[in-house]
């Protein structure tokens, strides 16, 4: 669909700037002191350089990790500077909080899918201000009237005499004007690249192999380190013997620490033969008797006990004295990330400096923690970021980084560390296990009362501190304090759960992962209760919120809701408000007479605000429902003996391309303020197939993965 661009969006509302417990968007500080480099570059902010050869360099406050950021924050700035696209090249950040700050977070992350949404503005103004500051060095030059001059293309013109200079040309003199302090903004009806389907920079060198990830680094005399820890939660190395170690050609040393062991070798596969060769016996610890059911037992045991309100609203006492009341409760399951791009890290450490080649979410925290561990000032460790090959919230942690640079105080020269698949499989930072017990009150048919309690870990209280108040997670709650259906009496419990021993972290779609698919599952649910047609259910209590009854309408719409599918093939929809945008979901699936599921479509329909470019939000849409999709059906990490069974993708199952659906993506016109993407797929999946297996099968799952026994009838759901 196209886009209208004729009116102003509105701008990110408080709460969603709240809502990871920072107030307020970083505009005027990202502004650096007028400088003039060597070849007379133009910086007048953070985020702009403008060289005397017309390149525009965009210095990139978040990471690109495949979201296609790279892209859509080039087409933000260099729509408002009026640049040239196909001259603007980009550069990481470095690690510099006041600079580069996310605003949403108030540190320097790529995370939550605010990428768009957190730099709309600051890139906005950014540009804005660099664009004055050369049209007043041009209007300056040509002595005439700045509001004469006009920006297109990476040149300032002079329409009356016909006069024009490239930005190049006007770097020098644009350093010495004063920075304006609120630039006017673009109408937006004079946007050039905003919502169109720009081709993203990042492809040609990711097609053609040149494109640099962490792991291509490649310092001079660099050497390759493999490493192992106790497959034992908090376990500890007790005895080494690395006599036949040492004896392989191109190992160069064993490193033992506490907690690891690494060999450094001539190459990976060196390393990794050393390693193999090791006799190790390790000190298990005390977690040695967790398992899976112990986890369970414990967060179960947990919800019964009261919550912390996170959300009340109305009289639900009341509510639920006069209707009938509905209970059901929703469970997930621990997850690993399993990005593509196995974790590594090389770090070159002397005696009082450290430098770091890493993909990172969180660079100026891998900066700090780094330089924690080795005892040395913070800015005497300098990191360099690439290229994530997935990220996914793994690389929103530092510890891959602090455990390469306690290894490299030990080896001489640059060393590359890398994890195996299996290291990295049984030593993440998971997804928490989730328990939600969730009741609605129902009267005359509607739906008068709704209270949930969500258990799990509070990642936020580990990760961001001053973001955990009153023993909330705000977290975990999101997407349950913002219930759309306009319910008139609500209560959200949190009741902080943390697994024995297991760590835990943000996985994509974060809170909203667990809170929509229990709540979406839920409404369904209700509807089938009722003997209402889920979608129609759904648009009777979506007035309150008319961009996500818009999304709904459209996305039965185009799946043909309501038509004839063959025997065990059904429809299920799920519907969302989450990251700023808006997004229904139909999934159409068939299972068969053994349990098992084939997915045959998804149809999302979705009002993420302004487009800033249409191509990246479906694909994005896309790689979503399919990441969702995949855990949905297989993704589960469980535990015996204090460690982790699943080791690689052999026993933790991706999606296979031969198994993927049709996907179908439609873009509601808006021009509201931009909203997230990244996370609104994975969050939108698992309950719209749940609730399609359901409508096929009458089997209704509580549980995620799906039970295959359930589904042909071989056990109890």
């Amino acid at each position: 669909m196209r886009t209208n661009l004729a009116s102003e969006p509105n701008p990110l509302s408080r709460r969603d700037l709240l809502k990871a417990g920072a107030a307020g968007v970083l505009l005027l500080s990202f502004r650096l002191p007028i400088a003039r480099a060597a070849d007379e570059r133009f910086a007048p902010n953070g985020f702009i350089r403008v060289g005397n050869d017309d390149v525009v360099t965009l210095v990139m406050p978040q990471v690109e990790m495949g979201q296609g950021i790279y892209t859509s924050l080039g087409m933000i700035l260099a729509d408002e500077l009026d640049a040239d696209f196909n001259k603007v090249v980009l550069e990481h950040a470095p690690p510099d909080e006041k600079l580069y700050a996310n605003p949403v977070f108030h540190i320097q992350a790529t995370g939550g899918s605010t990428s768009v949404r957190a730099f709309w503005m600051p890139l906005r103004k950014a540009g804005a201000a660099a664009r004055a500051m050369l049209i007043g060095a041009a209007a300056q030059q040509w002595k005439v009237d700045p509001s004469s001059c006009r920006a297109s293309n990476s040149e300032v013109i002079h329409d009356a005499s016909g006069r024009k200079f490239g930005f190049g040309a006007l770097a020098a003199q644009a350093a010495t004007q004063k920075p304006p302090s609120d630039p006017p903004l673009k109408p937006l009806k004079d946007f050039t690249l905003i919502g169109k389907p720009i081709k993203r920079k990042d492809t040609p060198e990711k097609a053609n192999g040149t494109a640099q990830y962490g792991i291509d680094v490649m310092p001079a005399g660099v050497q390759f380190a493999t490493i192992a820890e106790c497959p034992v939660f908090g376990g500890k190395v007790g005895r080494v013997d690395d006599t036949k170690a040492k004896a392989i050609k191109g190992v160069r040393q064993v490193v033992v620490l506490d907690d690891l062991i690494a060999v450094v070798g001539d190459s990976t596969w060196t390393a990794m033969q050393g390693l193999d060769a090791l006799d190790i016996t390790w000190d298990e610890g005390p977690n040695v008797a967790i398992g899976s059911a112990e986890v369970w037992d414990a967060l179960r045991n947990a919800s019964k006990g009261g919550g912390v309100v996170a959300k009340e609203q109305g009289d639900v006492k009341a509510a639920f004295a006069a209707g009938d009341r509905y209970e059901a409760v929703y469970e997930l399951p621990f997850l690993a990330h399993a990005t593509m791009e196995p974790l590594n890290c090389t770090v070159h450490f002397t005696k009082d400096a450290c430098e770091v080649w890493t993909g990172t979410q969180v660079i100026a925290r891998v900066q700090s923690e780094v330089a924690k561990a080795l005892g040395l000032p913070t800015e005497k460790v300098t990191v360099h970021n690439f290229l994530i090959g997935g990220g996914f919230g793994r690389r929103l942690e530092p510890d891959m980084a602090v455990k390469a640079a306690l290894i490299a105080q030990h080896v001489e020269g640059p060393v590359k560390v890398i994890w195996r698949r299996e290291e990295d499989m049984q030593h993440d930072v998971y997804r928490p296990v989730y328990h939600d017990a969730l009741a609605a009150s129902v009267k005359d048919g509607k739906v008068t009362g709704w209270t949930q309690r969500i258990t799990g870990a509070a990642i936020i209280a580990r990760w961001l501190p001053p973001a955990f108040q009153k023993g909330i997670d705000i977290d975990a709650v999101d997407g349950a304090t913002d219930n759309p259906y306009g319910v008139p009496n609500v209560r959200v419990e949190y009741v902080r759960a943390e697994a024995p021993a297991v760590p835990t972290g943000f996985w994509r779609g974060v809170g909203p992962n667990n809170n929509f698919f229990a709540s979406e599952s839920f409404i369904d649910e209700l509807a089938h209760r009722a003997g209402a047609d889920p979608v129609a259910y759904r648009l009777n209590m979506l007035d309150a919120t008319p961009r996500l009854k818009a999304a709904v309408q459209l996305a039965a719409s185009k799946s043909g809701w309501g038509g004839a599918l063959p025997a065990r093939t059904a429809r299920g929809i799920s519907a969302q408000t989450a990251f700023g945008s808006f997004i229904a979901t139909v999934c159409e699936a068939e299972v068969d007479e053994n349990g098992e599921v084939r997915v045959r479509r998804f149809v999302s329909a979705v009002d993420t605000g302004l487009p800033v470019n249409p191509d990246t939000i479906v694909a994005q849409l896309e790689g979503g429902l399919i990441f969702g999709l995949t855990a949905a059906l297989f993704g589960e990490i469980t535990i015996a003996k204090g460690r982790v069974e699943q080791s690689n993708f052999h026993d933790y199952r991706m999606l296979r391309i031969n198994e993927a659906p049709k996907i179908e993506v439609h873009l509601i016109s808006s021009t509201e303020y931009p909203g997230g993407i990244g996370e609104t797929g994975t969050t939108a999946a698992p309950p719209a197939l749940t609730n399609a297996l359901f409508a096929a099968t009458g089997v209704r799952l509580r549980r995620l993965p799906i039970d295959r026994d359930a589904l042909a009838g071989r056990k109890p759901a």
